[in-house]
C-alpha cells in the first residue's frame, strides 16, 4: 500500500480509528472492517515497531509459566483463534501468512537444564496441556541436525509458528482491497474529547482531526503517552528491548519444527520458515533465532553481545547454524506491562478502547484482540473467552476501579 496525500485523508466521522499499525492495530482494523465498520488506521510507519522483530510462535504451551495461569489461559485462547484468522485472511486476500502446524521441540542442553525442562513439564501436566518427553532418539529423528551434547527433549505438537511480516503485508493488502478501510501513514499526536468528555477523535502530526464514533489505541509501547489529557485512564506500557537474528538457510539445515531449548539457562528459539522464503536457491529458507529482552529504550541498535549469545546458544542445540547466512539483525521494543498481561477492550472513557501490552505474545494474541475488540465496540463479550480475556480488564492498573478478575 502507497502513502496516501493529503488530498487522500477521509474527511467526516469514521467508525473507527485505529492508532497503531503492527500486527495488533490491523487486526482489528480488518476485522472491524469486516463487521461492516469504517475504518482509518494511523501509523507513520506500519509494522516498522514489534511485529518487524517478531519470530512469530504460537506457543501458549511452551511459553506456560509458574504463576502464569491468567496468562496461560489468554494464550491458549490466543492460539485457538488462529487457524479461522488465517484462513480468512487467505479467502479474502489469496496470500499465505506463513502459517505452519508442524509443532514445536524443545531441548535441553545440559543435565541442569533437563531438569528444569521436567519441572515444566509437570507444570504443563497440571494444566492438562499436550507435551510429554522424548528420547533423544525421537528428537533426532523429528530433526537430526540436533547437536551432540543435547541432554533431552520434549515436544509440544500443538505449538505453531506463523510469519508476522508476511501476515503484516496479507493485512495491508486485505485493507487496501477494502473501501471502508484507509491506512493513512501518519503519526497520532493525543486524543479530541468533547464537552461530556467522549473521545471523539484523534488529532495527526500533519494537525487533521480524523472525527470518529470510536478510537482504539493500538499503539504499542507508545500507547500510554497518547492519553496524557486522559487522566480517567491509566495504561502503564514501556519499551522492552530484544533483538532477533534471520538467516538465510540451504538445504543442509532443512529445519521441519520450531526449535526451542534451554542453554545452561538460558532461552533460546529458532524458527524455521518454509522453503522458498529466503535466498535464491531452492530450498533456501528463513531461519529466525530470538530474542533477548532488555529493560532498555528503542534505540533500535543491536548489541554485539546479543547477537553473540544467540548465535552461541542457537548453535550448542543446532551446529549447523554455522553454514547459514546472516542477513538481518532486528532490535526492536515490546510492549510491556507491570504484570506482564495486557490490555484489551473498552475503557472507562466513552469511545475510547485500547489494545496494547502485549509484550512478547502480540503476534499469538492478535486475532483473539481483535475479536475481543470488535466485541466491545459492539458492546457484546466474546463467546467462549469471557473467562480469559478478564485478566486483560484496562480498569485494572485504575486507582479508582477493581477489574473483575486480577492476575
Amino acid at each position: 500500500m502507497t502513502p496516501l496525500h493529503h488530498e487522500q485523508v477521509p474527511q467526516g466521522l469514521r467508525d473507527l480509528v485505529v492508532v497503531g499499525g503492527g500486527i495488533v492495530g490491523l487486526a482489528v482494523a480488518w476485522r472491524a472492517v469486516r463487521a461492516g465498520l469504517t475504518v482509518t488506521v494511523l501509523d507513520p510507519s506500519p509494522g516498522s515497531g514489534a511485529t518487524h522483530a517478531a519470530a512469530g510462535m504460537l506457543a501458549p504451551v511452551t511459553e506456560a509459566d509458574f504463576g502464569e495461569d491468567a496468562a496461560l489461559g489468554l494464550n491458549l485462547a490466543g492460539a485457538a483463534a488462529w487457524p479461522a484468522f488465517a484462513a480468512d485472511l487467505t479467502t479474502a486476500t489469496g496470500l499465505d501468512v506463513g502459517l505452519r502446524t508442524a509443532g514445536t521441540l524443545t531441548l535441553a542442553y545440559d543435565t541442569d537444564d533437563l531438569a528444569l525442562l521436567r519441572r515444566v513439564l509437570a507444570l504443563h501436566a497440571v494444566h492438562g496441556l499436550d507435551s510429554r518427553e522424548l528420547t533423544l532418539a525421537d528428537a533426532r529423528r523429528r530433526e537430526p541436525h540436533l547437536g551432540s551434547r543435547v541432554a533431552g527433549a520434549a515436544w509440544a505438537p500443538g505449538d505453531h509458528a506463523v510469519d508476522p511480516r508476511a501476515t503484516h503485508a496479507t493485512l495491508l493488502a486485505g485493507l487496501a482491497d477494502e473501501p471502508r478501510a484507509v491506512v493513512v501513514r501518519r503519526a497520532a499526536t493525543g486524543l479530541v474529547r468533547d464537552t461530556s468528555g467522549r473521545v471523539t477523535g484523534v488529532p495527526d502530526a500533519a494537525g487533521h482531526v480524523h472525527a470518529a464514533g470510536a478510537v482504539v489505541l493500538a499503539a504499542g509501547w507508545e500507547t500510554g503517552a497518547l492519553l496524557a489529557g486522559v487522566p480517567e485512564v491509566r495504561v502503564p506500557t514501556r519499551p522492552a528491548k530484544g533483538q532477533t537474528l534471520r538467516l538465510d538457510a540451504g538445504p543442509d539445515l532443512a529445519l521441519e519444527h520450531v526449535v526451542r531449548g534451554v542453554v545452561q539457562g538460558r532461552p533460546i528459539y529458532v524458527v524455521p520458515r518454509a522453503p522458498g522464503t529466503a535466498g535464491v536457491g531452492p530450498g533456501h529458507r528463513e531461519v529466525v533465532i530470538g530474542a533477548t529482552t532488555e529493560e532498555n529504550p528503542d534505540d533500535r541498535r543491536a548489541s554485539a553481545g546479543g547477537v553473540f549469545a544467540l548465535l552461541r546458544d542457537a548453535r550448542a542445540l543446532l551446529p549447523g547454524i554455522d553454514e547459514a547466512a546472516l542477513v538481518d539483525v532486528t532490535p526492536r521494543a515490546r510492549p510491556a506491562t507491570p504484570d506482564n498481561l495486557p490490555l484489551i477492550g473498552p475503557t472507562d472513557v466513552p469511545g475510547l478502547h485500547v489494545a496494547t501490552g502485549h509484550g512478547r505474545n502480540g503476534v499469538l494474541l492478535a486475532p483473539v484482540t481483535a475479536d475481543a475488540v470488535v466485541a466491545g465496540l459492539a458492546g457484546t463479550a466474546l463467546p467462549g473467552t469471557v473467562a480469559a480475556l478478564a485478566p486483560a480488564d484496562p480498569a485494572r492498573f485504575h486507582p479508582t476501579r477493581t477489574p473483575t478478575t486480577s492476575r
